[in-house]
Order: C-alpha cells, then structure tokens, then sequence
C-alpha cells in the first residue's frame, strides 16, 4: 500500500554530551544541537512510512525547514514527531514538531523523495 497523508510516528532521544551543539560543532553551548534535532526529525519522518513502501524503495532526504525554539540540557528526553502531511508525486512532505518536558523546541516540514535503492545507488558509482 502506497503512504497516504495522516501517516505519523515519534523517536524519542535522552540528551547525551554526544548529542550537544558542542560535540557536533555547531555552537559552543552543551545544549542539543540543532543538527541533532534535525536528525530526530529524519528519523521519525523515515518511521512514519515503513512498511508503507514497496521492497525496493526507500526514501531520501530533499529539504528541511525548522525552528529550534529552546535549549535542551543533557539528559533530558526529547520526543520527536512527524506527520504526513502531502504526497506530490514521489515528495512526501512532512510537519514535525520536538517537545521536551518544559513544551515545544522546534518545529517546522522535512520533505522526503520516494527512491529505488538500487537505481539510487547506481547513480553514486
């Protein structure tokens, strides 16, 4: 069965020092890294299609738009959600939204492109 808009699902991540601006190089706070929270919306972009492909596809990054809002401190768990919200074609748009237990810490669209692995693979060799 092909995705269809309503699709969802969530990650959550406990803050670890691997996880801080600091770790990744993308600022100078001990804080989540806002790369770190992109990734968490990746992932649960990534795990609101499984199953919901054929064998041979999967789904590639193409645009992410987001707003990180709040700090996060280590050790805390942050849970990640997205929802599909359009389907053009092979793009599958996606809302994502991140909470920790203090509210919302960003938000924002991640689109996704439907690909065949192995023709996709191809194109790298």
């Amino acid at each position: 069965m092909p995705p269809r808009p309503g699709l969802s699902a969530s990650v959550d991540l406990t803050v670890s020092d691997a996880d801080t601006a600091i770790a990744m190089l993308s600022g100078e706070v001990p804080v989540l890294a806002t790369p770190r929270l992109v990734g968490l919306f990746e992932e649960a972009s990534m795990r609101a299609v499984e199953g919901e492909l054929a064998p041979n596809e999967t789904t590639v990054g193409m645009r992410v738009q987001i707003d990180h809002m709040a700090p996060t401190a280590v050790g805390t768990v942050v849970t990640a959600e997205a929802t599909l919200d359009k389907i053009e074609g092979r793009r599958l748009t996606f809302t994502v939204s991140a909470k920790d237990p203090r509210g919302l810490i960003g938000a924002g669209k991640v689109t996704r492109v439907v690909v065949d692995l192995e023709r996709f693979l191809d194109k790298i060799n």
